[in-house]
């Protein structure tokens, strides 16, 4: 991927807060859901419980899709991402903390917020195939790169 188009996924990263989550479910249907993330850089972290469907497909099959963009009423402007990627439950302590803290630095509430029952489960996202969205160059225009 080259800097410029780095550079556009970062900021696209970087502005939006939401993501739909596209894992495989164990009867073989694609379950798509809605989170909220953080990033380092291409990286992307977030935070569902331990006992959620979403872990319950990534520990079976860790290939997933993702989308990030938004709605405009303008189509010229339309920008947005996906990806294709890697998903994994952290287990490492130190890597574990680094994205909370990522997600608290985006998503100040969360330290109001009381503390589960049980812990939840922290993902990790690899993108590995990355199509970036682009109307602003023409109508449809799509770029597909391998990070």
């Amino acid at each position: 991927m080259d800097k410029k188009m780095e550079e556009f996924v970062l900021d696209i990263l970087q502005s939006h807060r939401i993501l739909t989550l596209a894992t495989l479910r164990d009867d073989g249907y694609p379950q798509a859901n809605t989170v909220s993330y953080a990033n380092d850089g291409l990286t992307i972290y977030f935070v569902t419980g331990a006992t959620s469907s979403k872990v319950r497909n990534i520990s079976n099959c860790n290939k997933v899709s993702l989308t990030i963009d938004r709605d405009y009423a303008d189509w010229s402007k339309i920008k947005g991402v996906s990806m294709g990627a890697i998903a994994e439950v952290m287990t490492n302590p130190e890597e574990i903390e680094k994205a909370m803290g990522l997600l608290m630095q985006k998503f100040p509430a969360l330290q109001e917020m009381p503390e589960p029952e049980e812990p939840p489960a922290v993902i990790k996202i690899t993108p590995e195939i990355v199509s970036v969205l682009n109307y602003g160059v023409e109508f449809g225009h799509t770029d597909l790169v391998e990070v």
